[in-house]
């Protein structure tokens, strides 16, 4: 276990981790030059087309110094905001971290986030600042800030080029000297608590792991502790990236159990596994299970294939604890389910992942975020849905989520950044300034950043701007629910969670967007944003005209009021009984930010 060292790689999002995990496992790991790839680590090709990790992966190096042989277990982790959950997993099975940060770059809103996530945790860090080639790099004011920010000396601070290669050799000998080795414990008996899983069509449920105490071996049998499923391993092994199949886990080693599961819910992520002989065993401490902050609705096209979707929603959720969801039903759209996530980045994932794993095309509904309201009766309910949402009358208090952001910017934007978070009705709360960067941050509430808020962030700052955010509480608000009515029949998919001082400008770009979506048809059809009875706004699509009067060819004018008059009578009561239908795509898209 001495000659063991458990690290991840944390940082902001595109500061070079896998790349830096690249050139680690060029020069240690078992993979010729002709097998390496970009992103070696990053397994889905969702990966590989945004250029960012989702999943974290596990790599095993051999790292030799004065003679003795460690064994490195290195977890690249993804760097958005919306995966932290992952970032808290890997973090769990280590004992220590690299802190990656881009010298163009500085420190930003991730790399902090992380960093203390990682001290919280009671790891050691180390400090690497990347892309020291470029010509942009400003080395001695990053070295600055760090040092300001984890309290390091000078010396503590490597520098390298993960593309090049340079000062690579540095970080392995840095790890075995600062970062510990996996604590010892005194247990007798196997144990092992689960760090990831996932479910391969050959294998079965395939258990990613850290061995506290004991060994794992094949034909040792193992019980889960929380469901006490009991199971009989076939193989264990590491990755090196390579499938590589060994005789034995050991305590403090991170490797995969292979023992014919065949449902992910059996080997829940974070729970301990034991050997099955194991007298009054003690379950570690899981990971901290983080609630979903935008829910959506996800409704299958095609309405056979619910069963198909609720099967492969299952296994995504099983295998990612940040994603929930439960069945719900619409009068526009059918049956569905009503999903959670933590944030517009990781529902689109979610997305792109049911329809390239499972072959699903599924439509989505308007993001929304959980609502508390006290009803008259006192009684609190959480509202994830507007159609969750009691009648007006019934509502004593609306309270929504409020969120801390913090935002690091280059000065020259500051004015920018602010005006657009007082137009987001947030309050400022601290103003620090760096060597050359400003940190800002605010209260402000959750609905207001998961809709646009990165999109316009991006915008006023080009690019330069990042951010992290947390929720902090719940506060009073006026809140209403807007509807969204088409020829008089409420479309409750398309109903809406709004702040009362927006909803008037709201109702407005909803109504006239949704305009451009409906196809015209031989009657007007008319659409309406209502708060209740009361109408905020209104527009029509026009009907199709017919020329009833084409096949006159002279006489009394009164022939001609007579038919049009009739195609009048008739457009009438077209409308009256006639159906409007909306494409399916447009309960999507008529509520999304334009670009």
């Amino acid at each position: 276990m001495k000659n063991i060292r458990n690290i991840s790689i944390i940082a902001h999002i595109d500061h070079g981790k896998s790349t830096l995990a690249d050139r680690l496992i060029e020069k240690y790991g078992a993979m010729s030059s002709r097998d390496m790839q970009d992103q070696v680590l990053d397994s889905m090709d969702l990966e590989r087309e945004r250029g960012i990790t989702i999943k974290a992966q596990t790599v095993s190096l051999n790292y030799k110094k004065d003679n003795n042989i460690f064994k490195i277990n290195v977890i690249d982790t993804p760097g958005h905001v919306d995966f932290s959950y992952e970032v808290s997993r890997s973090l769990s099975a280590c004992d220590g971290a690299l802190l990656i940060v881009d010298a163009t770059q500085g420190i930003e809103a991730q790399s902090i986030a992380h960093t203390n996530l990682a001290i919280n945790l009671g790891l050691r860090i180390i400090p690497v600042i990347n892309k020291i080639d470029l010509p942009s790099a400003d080395i001695p004011a990053v070295r600055k800030d760090l040092i300001d920010f984890l309290d390091v000396v000078d010396d503590d601070i490597l520098e390298v080029s993960a593309k090049k290669g340079i000062g690579v050799d540095d970080i392995f000998n840095q790890v075995v000297e600062k970062i510990p080795h996996p604590a010892e414990t005194t247990d007798n008996y196997s144990k092992a608590f689960i760090i990831d899983s996932w479910f391969d069509n050959y294998l079965g449920v395939v258990v990613l792991v850290k061995v506290v105490s004991g060994k794992i071996t094949p034909k040792q049998k193992i019980k889960i502790l929380s469901n006490r499923k009991e199971f009989l391993i076939d193989k264990v092994g590491i990755f090196t990236p390579k499938i590589s199949y060994l005789s034995e886990l050991n305590a403090g080693d991170v490797g995969f159990i292979i023992a014919s599961i065949k449902t992910l819910d059996a080997a829940p992520v974070g729970d301990t596994i034991v050997d099955s002989k194991a007298l009054n065993p003690v379950p570690l401490p899981g990971f901290e299970h983080i609630q979903p902050r935008v829910f959506s609705g996800f409704y299958p096209i095609d309405a056979q294939n619910y069963q198909e979707s609720r099967k492969a929603l299952d296994k995504l959720s099983l295998n990612d604890n940040s994603f929930t969801y439960e069945p719900e039903n619409s009068d526009s759209l059918g049956h569905g389910f009503r999903c959670g996530f933590l944030g517009l980045l990781h529902m689109e994932i979610i997305r792109e992942r049911l329809s390239r794993e499972y072959n699903l095309n599924l439509l989505m509904t308007v993001p929304s975020v959980t609502y508390k309201v006290e009803i008259n009766d006192g009684k609190i309910i959480d509202v994830k849905s507007p159609k969750d949402l009691p009648e007006q009358h019934q509502i004593k208090t609306f309270l929504e989520p409020i969120a801390e952001i913090n935002i690091i910017t280059p000065a020259d934007y500051l004015g920018s950044i602010i005006e657009l978070c007082i137009k987001k009705r947030a309050t400022q709360t601290n103003l620090q300034y760096r060597t050359n960067s400003v940190e800002i941050s605010f209260e402000i509430p959750l609905s207001e950043i998961i809709y646009d808020f990165f999109d316009k962030l991006k915008s006023c700052t080009k690019g330069y701007a990042s951010y992290d955010y947390t929720i902090i509480d719940y506060v009073e608000s006026k809140m209403i629910k807007l509807d969204i009515l088409v020829n008089k029949k409420k479309v409750d998919a398309l109903s809406q969670i709004l702040h009362k001082e927006n909803s008037d400008k709201k109702a407005r770009e909803l109504i006239d967007n949704l305009k451009e979506l409906i196809p015209r048809q031989m009657f007007e059809i008319s659409i309406q944003g209502c708060i209740g009875a009361k109408v905020l706004a209104s527009t029509s699509v026009r009907g199709f005209r017919k020329d009833v009067t084409a096949k006159l060819y002279g006489g009394d004018a009164t022939r001609k009021m007579k038919l049009l008059k009739k195609q009048k009578e008739g457009k009438k009561k077209m409308k009256k009984i006639g159906n409007v239908e909306i494409p399916k795509e447009a309960f999507y898209e008529f509520m999304m930010p334009k670009k």
